[in-house]
């Protein structure tokens, strides 16, 4: 079925071109819009809107752009820095749009629904919804929307009978595009109900009203009415006669009421705004004929004058203001099987109306008129002709008509408004998907690659020659490491010394094992035996670039987060007497620090493996959770370096045991005693202490907060870019939290303010009571405004706990230094 409608529509679009050159003669502008909708847009037109997330309002012509003009107006209230595209098919549309919406950012020509020039400007363009108004559907173009993911919502949405009839033979074609639509706004329950015969879900169908009843480019004051009345010589007048949108066939019957209205009123007046301009002289022909003095607007305009008893309005998009002059209406389209045109327009200026039986397009329209007696529907020449005449002379029921329909259009209004918050809802839904369908994918490459490298036999030849080379790679690197470390043990690579006790501190894999909490626990206990003690960090993912930088001096914060990097922010906020410094070369930050601070330990926060330096104590984290990889090194395993290279290590930490598996401590200290040289084993747990507002937690160093208590049975979101962000949500779930939901980000992550609006949104709609994140996350969170603080975000702080071989730890360090000082005559 696409195959046949492409082949018609490049055979239309063909066909069409010695139409287009006559057009293109006799209308003005006509040249422009085939150059745009064959894809050759002006070159600034998309400069506000083009891969700018902007929203794109599709209407074809006059009519959907009045629907629109409130449609805009509310989605420019409702997103004020969200740029607006509005496209048309038909150059009166154009000029229409140009004329009453004024908070568009470009209007442009809709292109022809060729395959390739819709999937073309999509591309260009890549908005961020598109809504076609009323039933402009196009299957090319909504093809191309839905290949793309851009969700498109149906607004003011209209399904006549016909339409239900000619779109049914559409078959897959039709199902395609409904398959494309994320929500259907309807004008009314009999639209609806059309939409859903037609095979849209129940779900997503709707009624918000007609966006028409909302239009405001309408009104006219007495003063422009007035001015209105001049322009048109219509001045002196005991009644005017307005025929709206009249079509062939329609004009006769209006002029011969129009002649019954004469009788009565002899300065009556007669407007009719012909539905194709072009028809305009031969009306002219026909009230001649009649006896009637007429002129046209443009004529009026170019020489104003009075005494004419017909003015036919022959400029496109005025009729919505002409209205307001007239005192009985005639609307078109409805004498004839046309399906009649929309009577809201007079019906915003509070008119009487009249229309004839055919209005099956606007059949909801009609039928609420009708059932208050606010219009009046005839079915021949002569009831229209005694209808306008009664209305003349019978001026109470002409103003309780009027009063009517006033009433009808202040109840009905809002239409605009809702279909602005169910567009809200939909991006909020849609952006939370593609968030979520991101972060599905990345989590599923990641845990895919985790089991991969831990042991997941590789499937499919592929994958197989895929491991094969990250073997050859993990067996290079490994010879590498060797060679360098044995450069630096037999003296070929220099060390550096520093003139204080140094401790590195490290893992031995990749990933989160708690050095930074363990680092924190390390120097308060050296602080607590009485010794200056220092902590010099890589400084890893911090804007501060230089070879020293001063994170705190040991009694105030000397950089922000962004500045620091995460790691060293947290450890120079928990140490308020400790000084942190930040460097890639620990020999110069920690002799700076000796110099300047009078450093006498120096801890290594990650640098078991910065072999450059001389060291005294080497402390190797162990997790308990994630054991060393599948025994294999980067890049395929988690191992930085051999097991064998245990051997450097003095203390072996195992950290979280508390959340490891049956047998894993016992694994670990098996092969720490395969491959370490004695080395002291510690157990170690990670305790959370208290939970923290986020808000106090930035302000004050070293909160205390509340008890962890203040989690336990409440439900909680989980948000976390760490290494290990599932041991981090078994704290949560040991400490008593209903972990309901993990929002986790690659580690490291730099947070928007996006995506914690988005975060503490989707929180509220689960039902969770706060947010709980790491304090290697909070130097990250951006601040939120008042009006985004819909529930709270506790930071929990985490303490080191030692377990077995916490003594010996304790007695260890307590005698290397005080050995290393005896013998360096300090202490």
């Amino acid at each position: 079925m696409r195959l046949l409608y492409n082949v018609a529509a490049v055979l239309v679009v063909i066909l069409m071109i010695p139409a287009f050159c006559v057009r293109a003669i006799r209308e003005k502008g006509f040249v422009n819009r085939i150059k745009q909708q064959l894809g050759f847009l002006p070159k600034h037109a998309l400069d506000k809107v083009a891969r700018k997330n902007c929203i794109w309002v599709h209407a074809a012509s006059v009519g959907e752009i009045v629907a629109a003009s409130p449609l805009i107006k509310e989605f420019r209230r409702e997103f004020p820095n969200t740029p607006i595209l509005v496209s048309v098919f038909t150059n009166s549309g154009y000029e229409m749009a140009n004329r009453i919406i004024k908070d568009a950012d470009s209007i442009i020509h809709f292109p022809f629904d060729l395959p390739w020039l819709s999937a073309h400007l999509l591309y260009k363009v890549r908005p961020r919804v598109f809504m076609p108004v009323e039933t402009e559907l196009w299957p090319n173009f909504l093809k191309a929307a839905k290949e793309m993911e851009i969700p498109v919502m149906m607004v003011n949405g209209r399904i006549s009978e016909k339409s239900v009839s000619r779109y049914r033979y559409l078959h897959g074609l039709w199902y395609d595009m409904l398959d494309t639509i994320k929500y259907f706004a309807m004008q009314s329950p009999v639209d609806a109900e059309n939409i859903l015969r037609l095979g849209a879900n129940k779900e997503l169908v709707t009624v918000t009203g007609n966006t028409k009843f909302d239009q405001t480019y309408t009104d006219v004051s007495s003063g422009e009415k007035q001015q209105l009345l001049k322009e048109l010589g219509l001045a002196d007048n005991d009644g005017i006669f307005l025929a709206g949108s009249t079509h062939k066939g329609e004009e006769e019957h209006v002029l011969a009421a129009f002649a019954e209205i004469r009788k009565t009123h002899p300065r009556a007046k007669l407007l009719i705004a012909p539905r194709a301009v072009l028809r305009t002289g031969h009306i002219q022909s026909m009230c001649q004929q009649r006896g009637f003095t007429s002129a046209t607007r443009t004529q009026l305009l170019e020489q104003p004058s009075e005494g004419h008893d017909v003015v036919l309005l022959n400029t496109i998009g005025e009729l919505g203001k002409v209205y307001s002059i007239g005192d009985v209406i005639f609307v078109g389209g409805s004498m004839i099987p046309h399906g009649g045109h929309n009577i809201l327009e007079p019906a915003a200026h509070g008119k009487a109306i009249i229309v004839g039986e055919h209005m099956f397009n606007f059949k909801d329209t009609h039928v609420l008129f009708s059932k208050r007696n606010a219009v009046v529907t005839v079915k021949s020449q002569q009831e229209l002709v005694q209808a306008a005449a009664r209305l003349f002379a019978d001026v109470e029921e002409r103003r309780r008509m009027e009063q009517e329909t006033l009433k009808i259009c202040g109840e009905n209004r809002g239409a605009a408004r809702r279909t602005a918050v169910i567009l809200h809802e939909l991006l909020d839904r849609c952006e939370a998907k593609d968030k979520i369908k991101a972060t599905d994918k990345l989590e599923n490459f990641q845990t895919y690659f985790f089991q991969l490298i831990h042991g997941k036999e590789p499937k499919g030849f592929g994958i197989r020659c895929f491991v094969m080379l990250l073997q050859v790679f993990a067996y290079i690197y490994g010879i590498l490491l060797n060679l360098k470390l044995a450069g630096y043990n037999c003296g070929i690579f220099s060390k550096k010394k520093l003139d204080c006790y140094v401790i590195s501190l490290g893992n031995i894999t990749v990933g989160g094992t708690g050095k930074t909490p363990t680092a924190q626990r390390l120097a308060k206990a050296i602080r607590d035996l009485g010794y200056k003690v220092v902590i010099l960090n890589r400084g890893y993912r911090a804007k501060w670039q230089g070879e020293i930088g001063v994170v705190s001096d040991g009694s105030q914060l000397k950089m922000d987060a962004a500045t620091a990097g995460d790691e060293a922010f947290m450890l120079a906020k928990h140490l308020p007497s400790v000084p942190v410094l930040i460097g890639p070369e620990r020999a110069k930050t920690g002799q700076y620090a000796v110099e300047h601070f009078g450093a006498q330990v120096a801890i290594l926060d990650d640098g078991y493996q910065h072999w450059q330096l001389e060291r005294d104590l080497d402390v190797v984290l162990i997790d308990a959770v994630n054991v060393f990889g599948n025994g294999h090194i980067l890049p395929r395993g988690t191992l930085r370096e051999p097991l064998s290279h245990l051997k450097r290590a003095d203390v072996c930490l195992l950290t979280k045991v508390d959340q490891a598996e049956r047998g894993s401590i016992a694994y670990i200290k098996k092969k720490i005693a395969e491959y370490g040289h004695n080395p002291i084993v510690v157990e170690s747990i990670h305790q959370p202490q208290a939970c923290v507002e986020l808000s106090e937690w930035v302000k004050n160093i070293a909160s205390e907060g509340m008890p962890i208590d203040t989690i336990r049975g409440r439900k909680v979101i989980a948000l976390s870019a760490i290494g290990n962000p599932a041991s981090f949500e078994q704290t949560l779930a040991n400490a008593g939290a209903d972990v309901i939901e993990s929002f986790r980000f690659p580690d490291h992550h730099e947070y928007t303010l996006e995506e914690i609006q988005d975060a503490v949104t989707q929180a509220v709609r689960q039902g969770a009571e706060a947010i709980v994140t790491t304090e290697k996350d909070a130097v990250k969170l951006p601040k939120l405004q008042e009006k985004d603080k819909l529930l709270p975000i506790y930071v929990v702080t985490v303490e080191v706990v030692m377990q077995d071989g916490g003594e010996e730890i304790g007695r260890l360090l307590k005698e290397r230094l005080a050995e290393y000082f005896r013998r360096s005559g300090e202490k």
